[in-house]
């Protein structure tokens, strides 16, 4: 501003020096020259500063954006959408959204290519282009992107000064105004501006965006709007918009109005230069496209950045086969709700703010109707209809709900007929029917483009064409508002409703009366009166009823039982986004789960979601709010202390995150005891999840057990974790993809000095001598751990030795597992030393190492104290055999080799169990007793069935491994 302001002082000063000239000279010419120049200068600054403030306001990004990171500019996520130039008799037949455009149509323009004259426009008119698509084609982002590049230079080149409107804006104006001080109440600097003189044609060089239309009452008969062709005349907003398209003030102006398809014949075809339709994203490369603006726009790490290459390649696959989400992403922003889902399910980060799936829904209808009414009612007590948010609860709320109550997500035309048209009475809904009908339906559901899987045969034979949500979470998300909304209430119940409030309202009237009169006349039939009072009491409890029963079908609806063996929800959601690669499973050829369902009307209960929803025109009352929750936390109790399957598990722990309440977590908490995840694919979001509904319990909260087995977890995935390490006893982290760096983590957990680790179990985990001696830095400071299992780390003589120097720095291990690792004898015999040597180790694993068979033999002498009374007995498991007898552990060890022999490398296997039979058959050589030989024979047996089952190479059920 200061150096626009500078400019606009040295302006002055030529034009103070070229006037003082010009009186010095007597010559009017000059006088006229030096005040065109001057005019011109002055024009030109404020014109920079009306590109750099639209720049600003125009760049910034609503707040749904953030979900993103924050990474993005317009410019780098723009994709053009699909755009054709219609003729006046084309206007009615609409290209249908999800279903693509022939390859006859015209290539797609660009709006600045609508604006250039042709020979048969009159020069000294300006054009009238009318851009009109369905709700989400684009229509905003088309015109942010469009004013932006305009501020930059880059298009609209031919005119000097672009004002855009929101019609939203100028539609609640209450007081009149001319064209100008509408101008310079939006723009302050514009409030002068020559062009705006409406002297000549200097107008021409302007270019009015009117965005949203069908936001004001446009009326062009003679008889509503009076015509008015000075700029300087007051008149109500939409009279001034109606006067600038009939052309009759300031008719060389451009002008470009963006508008929903209802509103198509609000504006004259004959005061419309060129009709424009903004048909979306018309082929898998603009949705592409899309999604790797979005995507790869990350912070720039290389992990991430692989990561998202690798879902943009899976997306753009099952966009190619045609899938129900290429007609989805048809709208952009479908496009916008899949990437902001993806997001969320691969890139969330610890440090970021809360993001929820219901808050993404939820934030995804606002910015597509936030505002958005089907009109102002005319008929009374038709208020709620105006909302379109409310609307669209009631019908397709509706049918959603019903789809759900059923287990179907197709629907046929007369099943919409019925659910969306329902049975309607007056003009008034018919009206708002059809804009419904015109602007909104084909956003929420397309045409089923999928196989029959999930339609009853009876229809696919009578190959009716059916409907499906566009996005199936749509369906649960629409259905789970409509039960919070306490819309799927019966008749009566709304009736009970409608009297409640009437009879509270005349109690108080009445009761105001009564106690007048009862002063004067103390009649007792007064009394009858107070019975009236009841009734709210009486509908006050019914709606506390109704309350527990919407908490008790999100209870029973989370904890079905058919859905136990179901994928976690949060991989539900990934699979409907991303497809299914391969052969389909039995699971998904059946109808789908609906479990998103309860787990959304858990989400739409936190504040923040209320408060979007508020604005969309739906309340959730905070009584409501505090009802159901009461209601819930007994119902989830008492399904916690039922088994459930870790992916039910999964889905609570969604459902209490996705809820964003800390007194009902903790209280939920209070009665889990153990958390078993085993076989879960952990994502960063899934920790993210487990993290932070554990750290709404107290400090005093401790997990017997938390089993994270088999889980893929990463040492970024264990840091996300370790808040929640804290409050676990048990902690299992057997069979996943974790690294010596991963051992810094745990060594600062066992270091920590609120950690309450009991047992920790390492298996199946590439740690290395270098990872061990980094989880060894902690005995010294560790008082709790009492069972470590290092089991199949590659740990080696190095970290076995290691591990015998430091077992005395640590005076509370009772149990040491390094069973399946690459130590020898020397460095076995030390270890087992060590452990005879410390205070409370008991029991050392040693099976599966290579180990000798003197060795051994050492290992079971040097476990045994030398006299009675001296030293402590150390059981070491090197083998079924211990010298001449069986061990005691010989079926644990047994055991072991069978649960893991799916993922145990085989050969190796295979030459351990032949050395078990060969210890046995000796062992068995040695015995004198007929009934010890039964017994080894016996335990041969199980080695054998063992052995045989390698070589087979099939599964063996822990059932038969328990009978042997």
């Amino acid at each position: 501003m200061s150096g626009s302001l500078q400019r606009l002082m040295s302006h002055l000063f030529i034009f103070w020096k070229w006037k003082r000239r010009a009186h010095i000279c007597l010559h009017p010419g000059a006088t006229i020259y030096c005040k065109r120049i001057c005019s011109t200068m002055i024009e030109q600054d404020l014109i920079e500063i009306h590109k750099r403030k639209l720049s600003l306001w125009f760049s910034h990004l609503p707040q749904e954006e953030k979900q993103f990171g924050g990474y993005f500019s317009t410019e780098m996520m723009h994709v053009d959408p699909l755009i054709l130039e219609r003729k006046p008799e084309e206007r009615a037949g609409l290209l249908s959204s999800f279903v693509k455009p022939q390859a006859s149509v015209a290539p797609s323009l660009t709006v600045d290519k609508l604006f250039e004259t042709n020979e048969d426009h009159h020069q000294d008119r300006g054009l009238n282009v009318l851009l009109y698509g369905a709700v989400g084609t684009g229509k905003s982002t088309v015109v942010r992107k469009l004013i932006l590049d305009w501020c930059a230079g880059t298009t609209l080149t031919n005119f000097k000064l672009v004002i855009p409107f929101s019609c939203e804006d100028l539609g609640q104006l209450t007081k009149v105004a001319s064209l100008r001080d509408l101008i310079s109440r939006k723009y302050l600097h514009l409030k002068n501006n020559p062009l705006l003189c409406g002297e000549s044609n200097k107008a021409k060089d302007i270019l009015f965006i009117f965005n949203g239309m069908e936001k004001m009452e446009l009326d062009f008969r003679i008889g509503s709007t009076e015509l008015c062709s000075d700029p300087n005349e007051a008149l109500p907003a939409r009279a001034v918009v109606v006067n600038l398209l009939r052309k009759y003030l300031l008719p060389e102006v451009s002008v470009l109005v963006t508008t929903r398809l209802s509103a198509l014949d609000r504006i004259p075809s004959k005061y419309v230069s060129c009709y424009a339709q903004i048909c979306g994203f018309n082929d898998p490369n603009r949705q592409r496209a899309y999604f790797t603006s979005r995507l790869l726009q990350q912070s720039g790490e290389l992990v991430q950045t692989h990561d998202a290459q690798a879902l943009v390649e899976l997306l753009y696959l099952n966009l190619q086969r045609e899938s129900q989400l290429a007609a989805a992403c048809f709208l952009p922003s479908y496009c916008w709700l899949t990437c902001a889902t993806l997001h969320f399910l691969h890139f969330t980060d610890a440090k970021a703010p809360i993001r929820t799936l219901t808050g993404i829904y939820t934030s995804f209808l606002r910015l597509n109707f936030g505002g958005e009414v089907l009109g102002k009612a005319t008929v009374p007590n038709q208020d709620i209809h105006s909302n379109l948010m409310l609307y669209v609860v009631s019908t397709v709320g509706k049918l959603a709900y019903d789809g759900v109550t059923y287990k179907r997500t197709s629907f046929s035309e007369q099943e919409l007929e019925q659910w969306i048209g329902g049975k309607t009475k007056t003009d008034e809904e018919l009206r708002q029917l059809a804009v419904f009908r015109t602007d909104v339906l084909d956003f929420f559901l397309a045409p089923c483009v999928e196989s029959c899987k999930n339609i009853p045969t009876e229809l696919c034979e009578h190959d009716e064409r059916r409907y499906v949500f566009a996005v199936p979470a749509m369906q649960e998300y629409m259905a789970a508002l409509y039960v919070v909304l306490g819309e799927n209430k019966s008749v009566l119940e709304k009736l009970t409703k409608q009297v409640s409030l009437a009879i509270g309202q005349a109690t108080e009237d009445v009761s105001a009366i009564i106690n007048i009169f009862s002063k004067f006349i103390p009649l007792r039939i007064f009394a009858v009166f107070n019975l009236i009072k009841l009734f709210p009491k009486f509908y006050e409890k019914i709606s506390i009823r109704n309350k527990g029963n919407i908490a008790r079908t999100m209870a029973a609806e989370l904890f079905r039982k058919e859905d136990s063996y179901n994928e976690d929800v949060l991989d539900q959601v990934e699979k409907n986004l991303l497809g299914v690669h391969g052969p389909p499973s039995k699971q998904q050829i059946e109808a789908l789960p609906f479990e998103l369902y309860p787990i959304f009307m858990g989400g739409l209960l936190h504040y923040s979601n209320r408060v979007l929803l508020k604005n969309l025109g739906c309340d959730i009352q905070s009584v409501t709010v505090a009802q159901i929750t009461r209601a819930l936390r007994k119902y989830l109790v008492r399904e916690i202390n039922k088994p459930q399957p870790p992916e039910e598990l999964m889905d609570l722990l969604v459902l209490l995150y996705e809820f964003q309440n800390p007194r009902l977590t903790a209280e939920v908490l209070a009665s889990i005891r153990n958390i078993c995840l085993h076989n879960i694919r952990m994502t960063p979001l899934k920790c993210f999840v487990l993290s932070s509904v554990l750290s709404c319990a107290p400090p005093s909260y401790q997990l017997e057990e938390l089993d994270l087995s088999s889980c893929l977890l990463t040492r970024e995935m264990l840091q996300m974790l370790s808040p929640a390490f804290r409050h676990t006893r048990n902690l299992n982290l057997q069979f996943n993809s974790l690294a010596p760096d991963s051992c810094i983590l745990l060594r600062d957990l066992l270091k920590d000095s609120q950690s309450c680790v009991r047992v920790l179990l390492l298996c199946d985990n590439q740690l290395l001598d270098s990872g061990a001696s980094l989880l060894l830095e902690a005995l010294p400071e560790n008082q709790s751990l009492r069972h470590l299992s290092l089991m199949h780390t590659s740990l080696g003589d190095k970290g076995a030795l290691e591990l015998a120097e430091r077992l005395q720095q640590h005076t509370g291990l009772q149990e040491l597992n390094v069973a399946y690792n690459n130590i020898g004898d020397n460095a076995a015999l030390r270890l087992v030393d060590a452990c005879r040597e410390h205070p409370s180790i008991d029991i050392v694993h040693l099976y599966l190492n290579p180990l000798s068979d003197v060795g051994k033999q050492s290992l079971y002498v040097r476990g045994i104290p030398k006299s009675r009374g001296s030293g402590r007995r150390v059981r070491v498991l090197a083998s079924v055999t211990e010298g001449s007898n069986l061990s005691e552990d010989w079926h644990p060890i047994l055991s072991v080799i069978r649960e893991n022999a799916s993922s145990w490398e085989r050969d190796r296997l295979k030459q351990q169990l032949k050395v078990f039979l060969r210890d046995l058959e000796w062992g068995r050589q040695q015995q004198q007793s007929f009934l010890k030989k039964l017994h080894f024979r016996r335990v041969e047996k199980g080695v054998r069935q063992t052995l045989r089952m390698l070589e087979n190479d099939t599964p063996h059920s822990s059932a038969s491994a328990k009978n042997q």
